[in-house]
This record gives structure tokens, sequence and C-alpha cells, in this order.
């Protein structure tokens, strides 16, 4: 034994406890990592990270797209039912 600390291969190695330790600890950073890139990624949608605009492979339909521009007041309502006809035709 070298000053009561060990020399890594006796009696003075690593328990079950330490190794947890290590495990938990381990798994923590890869939770904050996730969290992070989760974080980041949602605020690049605008802050909408459970939001469906800008998720590959969802695409909404030409009547939602209408009916979401109507209700933000982006089109008035003769805009709205005009191309909505369109739409439909």
């Amino acid at each position: 034994m070298m000053n009561g600390w060990g020399d890594g291969w006796g009696g003075g190695g690593w328990g079950a406890g330490e190794w947890m330790m290590l495990v938990l600890a381990i798994v923590f950073v890869v939770a904050v990592i996730v969290g992070i890139v989760y974080l980041v990624r949602g605020l690049g949608r605008g802050g909408s990270a459970a939001g469906t605009q800008g998720v590959p492979g969802r695409h909404d339909s030409p009547e939602d797209i209408l009916k979401r521009r109507y209700a933000a007041g982006e089109i008035d309502r003769e805009d709205y039912e005009s191309r909505m006809r369109d739409v439909r035709s």
C-alpha cells in the first residue's frame, strides 16, 4: 500500500459502489447532453419543440394551411373563401 491508498490491484481497488457511481455519472452526463440537443432543436424551430411546422415528413393539406393563415390574420375572410374554393375545385 502507498500511504493507505492501495495500488489498485489488491484489496484497495474499486468496489461495486464506486462502479455504480461511475455509471450514474455517465448516465447523467448523457441525459444533460440529450436535453441540450432537444432544447437547441426546439429553439431552432421558432421555440416550438412540440410543433408540427418544420417537422420532416409532415405535410399539411392546403385547407389546413389556409385555415391557419386565416386564424392568424394573415388573410381576410374574402381571400380565405376565394382560395378555399380554388383549392377544392
